[in-house]
């Protein structure tokens, strides 16, 4: 008797450091190297593009968002107008919506302004951290996902404060293969993702259907919007092979 309430009392300290800020923490180290190789080279664009290192540090403070600091840094460089560049990045991050929505039934316990602080330090490789984390779970610990975005958010400020600092003296970050960091840490999310799963054969029709999608509206459309509608037409397909049985 005496053994089953310790086997039953450590189990649930299991599952409270499973869930704790600190194992947040820990779950984000895998994705520190990509934080930190395309923060890194968003500070050197930036830099090279004429910001001041207060305006990138700024930029990252309030924007953060690896792809739209890009765009702000090469439309700034091209001279582009203040309304374009406001329009571009807030297109570009309409997909925090969808992230947004995907992870918010994990939520549910949450009142909306606690739902609002996850969501505003969310990003691409929190988001693909958190669905690993998800796989046979019906809820995520609001301590777990703040220790994995603070931990994502500190260390994106750091990569592109260091970038903005040694940017003058690196004139070419694609000869350092930055410019594949963000690709190669998608991959690797994406691939624990599917070995957690163990739908492969689900994984693998989305997957074929996602290269098909993207090939076929490239013909007809810019590389940008075929993306975006690649993803769209995966989505609802990965979703009916979901739901049918």
């Amino acid at each position: 008797m005496r053994e089953n309430v310790q086997l039953q009392g450590t189990g649930i300290e299991l599952a409270e450091s499973e869930d704790s800020f600190l194992q947040g923490v820990k779950d984000c180290i895998p994705t520190l190297l990509g934080y930190l190789s395309i923060g890194f080279a968003a500070g050197v664009i930036g830099h090279t593009s004429g910001l001041s290192t207060a305006e990138i540090t700024l930029m990252s403070l309030l924007i953060y968002a690896g792809s739209a600091q890009f765009i702000v840094a090469g439309m700034i460089a091209t001279q582009g107008s203040p309304a374009a560049i406001i329009l571009t990045v807030f297109i570009v991050n309409l997909r925090h919506l969808l992230l947004s929505a995907a992870l918010s039934p994990y939520f549910r316990q949450l009142t909306p302004l606690k739902n609002m602080l996850i969501g505003a330090l969310l990003t691409d490789e929190s988001f693909g951290v958190a669905m690993n984390k998800a796989t046979n779970r019906q809820h995520l610990s609001e301590r777990w996902m703040h220790g994995l975005n603070v931990t994502a958010y500190i260390n994106w400020i750091i990569a592109t404060l260091a970038g903005a600092y040694l940017g003058q003296w690196i004139a070419n970050p694609e000869k350092l293969g930055l410019d594949f960091a963000l690709s190669a840490m998608f991959i690797g999310l994406l691939v624990l993702q599917l070995v957690s799963r163990r739908k492969l054969l689900k994984d693998i029709i989305v997957v074929l259907c996602t290269v098909v999608s993207v090939i076929g509206a490239s013909y007809v459309l810019s590389p940008s919007m075929a993306v975006i509608v690649a993803t769209v037409v995966a989505a609802t397909i990965g979703m009916v092979i979901e739901k049918w049985k």
